[in-house]
């Protein structure tokens, strides 16, 4: 499973003003992000601080969750100048479905869409719905919390390093990454099925109370039975007699002839009808041709008058063109009509053959039915009564047996075993149910020594990828060791530089164990720590680990950074510009407004 994150937009957002800003998050490349603060010197040597770099994660993480990545009032993210019509949308993909998140305030506005679909009503100052709903469907596709989400995808300086939290707080993100949540939400689903096996408990004692008030009414439910039987006996012989006498009443019907009647029939109304249409077409015909004749004698007189050099249609003189004009137009008149006095013969002459061959009918034949459907459903019912009066005398009586077994078995025995074998189950589930929630179960252990190895080794990995002196391992207690030369060191004996190192190296283990053991995700932010207190080969190993990790693995990464000299250390620089109190991002990406 994977989570493409793919675009982000933009609107009102903190230091963003009304013109909609937008971030492409699939370049699958390392993306150095830079800032210019031309309100600060109004000229391209502003200054870097202060532009809004960190708005793009904060807006990220306030798409998601509906938070900051920092601890900023909700209020206090809409754009003070504007004051109103904040919105952040982003589009991300899931195994293939893509989903929209729409989430703004002033007014509030959440909308969730799968495959463009919204999900929910909208929810709106006016509507008021209860957006929890929707928070938790993301939740659950992202399989993220807010904390785990600051540690893997969003880096950033002012988020409390993992081990400078509260023993339980680190607790918690590190049982939700190495999969002892999970257990907590087995034991819930342990909790459901405990609760079904008393149920189906209850249940069954229910029933043998039932069986045992039933047995009372044994004797009553056979006498019932035996007065039912008696009037179906009855029953089955009238019918039996209605049958007989209705089959011989169809039987004096010679149904064999009747067919014969009937296909003779239909071969006389196909003829009869055949005659009919002939005729209408040798009457239509008959007259078509008349018309034509008499068209033929007009067109030849109209030829003859020409001879005299009269019009055939005024009487007057024409003149020779003219003459030699209508001669033409009559002779091609005279052509076509005698063509068409050819074809209508030809067509009368055929059907004068068929009349001719059909010759006379003879006398319509008689039916006792009107149609072959009756006398065929004649034949038919003859068959189905004689079947159903086969089975009705071979049909069994439904009563006998039911009364057998209830002789038989007139008290039914009452057995306590499923009770029994359920309580037993309760006991069981009850047993694995503290096994999930004790945390000295072996269970726990189990998983604990399975993933913690994995985690171990892969912080072991960057923390050598970047340079740490330092040897740091997660113990089967969950706490962090820190040693050097043997000796133990705290966090906070570490210089700047170099908890810079453990924050990245632990950061990129827990992605790396988060990806084995539940999805993919294709971003990554790293805000400003690369700037803190790293030296030049700090800042040159991190580069390269995340390099590598951008092109092996298809990671889009954002590195943000006040260091101009990492221009020409990567292929991308998306450039945050703040000017007149607004930031915008100087990128490639169509903005579509909403």
């Amino acid at each position: 499973m994977s989570i493409k994150i793919k675009d982000l937009t933009v609107k009102n957002f903190m230091s963003v003003g009304n013109v909609t800003q937008a971030v492409d998050f699939n370049r699958e490349q390392l993306t150095l992000v830079l800032g210019e603060n031309l309100d600060q010197g109004g000229d391209d040597s502003g200054s870097r601080n202060g532009t809004g770099k960190t708005t793009i994660v904060n807006a990220l993480s306030y798409a998601l969750y509906g938070q900051a990545l920092t601890n900023i009032k909700k209020n206090n993210l809409i754009n003070k100048t504007n004051n109103k019509g904040m919105l952040v949308t982003l589009n991300f993909e899931k195994n293939g479905i893509h989903y929209r998140i729409e989430r703004g305030r002033s007014p509030n506005v959440l909308k969730f869409y799968v495959n463009d679909i919204q999900q929910i009503d909208e929810i709106t100052d006016e509507s008021q719905g209860d957006s929890r709903e929707t928070q938790k469907a993301i939740n659950d596709l992202l399989g993220m919390s807010h904390n785990m989400f600051k540690h893997v995808v969003a880096l950033n300086t002012y988020t409390e390093p993992f081990l400078s939290m509260r023993t339980n707080d680190q607790r918690e993100i590190i049982e939700q990454l190495l999969g002892i949540t999970i257990l907590s939400e087995k034991a819930e689903s342990l909790k459901d099925q405990i609760k079904v096996t008393k149920d189906t408990i209850t249940e069954e004692t229910l029933r043998i109370n039932a069986v045992q008030a039933s047995n009372e009414k044994i004797k009553q439910s056979i006498e019932t039975l035996k007065t039912r039987q008696t009037a179906w006996k009855t029953k089955q012989k009238q019918d039996i007699e209605r049958l007989e006498s209705a089959i011989a009443e169809l039987e004096q019907l010679d149904i064999e002839k009747e067919l014969d009647s009937h296909e003779k029939l239909a071969s006389w109304s196909e003829l009869n009808t055949k005659i009919a249409n002939l005729t209408k077409e040798r009457s239509t015909l008959e007259s078509a041709l008349v018309r034509a004749d008499a068209s033929l004698k007009k067109i030849a007189k109209d030829i003859t008058d020409l001879d005299d050099a009269l019009c055939y249609a005024c009487g007057q003189t024409l003149h020779a063109d003219k003459k030699q004009e209508i001669l033409s137009k009559k002779e091609k008149e005279l052509a076509e009509t005698t063509t068409y006095q050819l074809e209508v013969a030809g067509k009368l002459e055929v059907i004068y053959k068929e009349l001719s061959e059909i010759g006379d009918l003879d006398r319509k034949p008689t039916t006792f039915y009107e149609t072959f459907k009756e006398a065929y459903a004649h034949r038919s019912n003859v068959d189905n009564l004689k079947n159903t009066l086969e089975l009705k005398i071979s049909e069994d009586d439904p009563y006998t047996l039911q009364i057998s077994d209830l002789t038989e078995t007139a008290l039914q025995e009452i057995s306590w075993d499923l009770i029994n074998s359920l309580t037993s189950l309760k006991e069981h589930q009850e047993f694995l149910l503290k096994l999930l929630t004790n945390k000295d179960s072996f269970i726990r252990k189990k998983i604990i020594d399975q993933n913690l190895a994995y985690l171990n080794n892969r912080l072991t990995y960057y923390l050598d990828k970047l340079g740490l002196p330092h040897q740091v391992k997660f113990m089967n207690d969950l706490n962090v060791e820190i040693t050097q030369l043997g000796q133990d060191l705290d966090f906070d004996n570490l210089s700047r530089g170099e908890r810079n190192r453990l924050i990245l190296g632990m950061s990129w283990a827990f992605r790396d164990v988060w990806e084995n053991l539940y999805q993919n995700i294709n971003l990554l932010f790293i805000d400003e720590l690369i700037d803190s207190g790293m030296d030049t080969a700090g800042v040159e190993n991190a580069l390269a680990v995340l390099k590598k990790m951008g092109r092996e693995r298809s990671k889009n990464i954002f590195l943000i950074s006040h260091k101009d000299e990492l221009i020409g250390r990567v292929n991308n620089v998306l450039k945050v510009v703040k000017e007149n109190g607004f930031t915008s991002y100087e990128n490639d990406v169509e903005v579509i407004t909403q």
